[in-house]
C-alpha cells in the first residue's frame, strides 16, 4: 500500500466513476495532452451552452452570459492583456462522468466542470482554452504558469494552500454505491463499515477517509477491507459479481451512475453521503490557481454573479448536481484541516 504523501494527498476527488455500457462510446478521453481535447466547438456572442455532446449525460442547455467589466477590471494585467482563460481539467486517462469527458464527437472536452469554466470565462471577457491533463500534470500546469485556473473538482484544504488560491463552486460530497438489491446503508457512521468490503480509488480523498475509518476500526477490533481496480469498468464487475460490498467516490459520479443504471439488471443505488472534509466542515470544491496571482477575486465574482443571475442554477440542473449547489463563492474559506489533508 502506497504511502501518502503531500502529491498522493491532493485529495483529488477524482475516482472510479461511471462509464455505462449504454454510453462507453464517446465517453472516454482521448490519449495524450492536445488542445484539441479541450476545445468546444464555437459559441454564438454571448452564449455557453453547457452539456454539448454529452451523449446524454446531461440536457444540453444554451445560457445567456457576457461579460461584466466591472469583475473583468479586476483581472490580473497579464490575464486581461493575452484575452484568454487557460483552464486545467484533469481528465486524462478516462474522465470521470458527469464531472468531465470526452465527448460524443471525440474531441470536445465536456462535463460540468469544463463547462462551468467556459461559464467563467465568459463573465471575465476571456476565450477559454481548456487543457486535457493527468491529475498530476494540472498541478504542475498551474505551477508553471502553463494553466491559468483548474476546474477540476479539487477540493478546498489548508494543505493546498501553501501554493493556491481558491474560488468555491461546489459543495464536495462523496458517496457510497452499493448493488440496488443491498439492505445496507452507511447512515453517516464508520462503524456501519465493519466487516465490510469497499472499493475506493488510490491517491483520492475518499481512500485518505476510508483509510482513517479502517484504522479506528482496527483499534476497536473489527475489520474493514480495501480493494483497489484500475478502472470505472472492473469497479463495476467487482460489486456487480459481489466481490465489493459498496464503493465510495464523488457524490456526482455515483449520483450518475446510479441514475444510468436503474432499469438495467446491474442496478445500484447510493447508500449514503459524506462530506469530503469530513464530520465537522462541509468540504468544498473550488477553482484553483496558483497563490498569489491575483485570481482568486475576480473568478470568485464572477461565480457569485453566475449564482445571482440564474446561470449557475442551470449549470447544475443541466448536470443533476443541483443537490451540490453552494450559495455563495468564497475566496480561500476554511478547508480540509492541515492535521486531515
Amino acid at each position: 500500500m502506497r504511502t501518502v504523501n503531500f502529491r498522493s494527498s491532493l485529495l483529488r476527488g477524482l475516482s472510479a466513476s461511471t462509464a455505462v455500457a449504454a454510453l462507453a462510446t464517446g465517453l472516454t478521453a482521448c490519449g495524450g495532452n492536445s488542445d484539441a481535447a479541450g476545445k468546444s466547438d464555437s459559441q454564438a456572442p454571448g452564449t455557453v451552452t453547457v452539456g454539448a455532446h454529452s451523449n446524454g449525460a446531461a440536457k444540453e442547455t444554451t445560457l445567456k452570459v457576457s461579460e461584466v467589466k466591472a469583475i473583468s477590471a479586476e483581472l490580473p494585467k497579464a490575464i486581461a492583456k493575452k484575452g484568454k482563460l487557460v483552464i486545467g481539467v484533469g481528465a486524462l486517462p478516462t474522465g470521470s462522468v458527469p464531472l468531465n469527458f470526452v465527448g460524443d464527437d471525440q474531441k470536445t472536452l465536456t462535463g460540468a466542470e469544463p463547462d462551468f469554466g467556459r461559464l467563467v470565462a465568459a463573465v471575465l471577457g476571456l476565450e477559454p482554452e481548456v487543457k486535457n491533463l493527468t491529475w498530476e500534470n494540472l498541478f504542475v500546469g498551474i505551477d508553471s504558469g502553463k494553466v491559468d485556473t483548474a476546474f477540476s473538482n479539487v477540493t478546498d484544504t489548508e494543505e493546498r494552500k501553501k501554493k493556491y488560491e481558491f474560488a468555491t463552486y461546489r459543495q464536495d460530497n462523496l458517496g457510497f454505491e452499493v448493488p440496488k438489491k443491498s439492505t445496507w446503508n452507511f447512515d453517516g457512521d464508520y462503524r456501519n463499515l465493519a466487516g465490510k468490503t469497499v472499493s475506493v480509488s488510490r491517491g483520492t480523498n475518499q481512500e485518505k477517509v476510508l483509510l482513517e475509518w479502517k484504522a479506528k476500526l482496527k483499534k476497536e477490533g473489527k475489520d474493514l477491507t480495501v480493494k483497489y481496480y484500475p478502472d470505472n469498468n472492473s469497479v463495476y464487475l467487482a460489486l456487480n459479481s459481489g466481490k465489493i460490498d459498496a464503493h465510495f467516490g464523488p457524490n456526482p459520479s455515483i449520483a450518475y451512475h446510479t441514475t444510468h443504471t436503474a432499469n438495467t439488471p446491474n442496478a445500484t443505488r447510493s447508500a449514503g453521503k459524506f462530506s469530503g472534509a469530513g464530520v465537522k466542515l462541509q468540504g468544498l470544491i473550488a477553482a484553483t490557481s496558483k497563490k498569489d496571482s491575483g485570481l482568486a477575486e475576480p473568478v470568485s465574482e464572477a461565480i457569485n454573479y453566475l449564482i445571482k443571475n440564474g446561470q449557475y442554477a442551470k449549470w447544475l440542473a443541466a448536470w443533476n448536481l443541483s443537490n451540490e449547489a453552494v450559495s455563495t463563492s468564497k475566496v480561500n474559506p476554511p478547508g480540509l484541516p492541515l492535521d486531515n489533508s
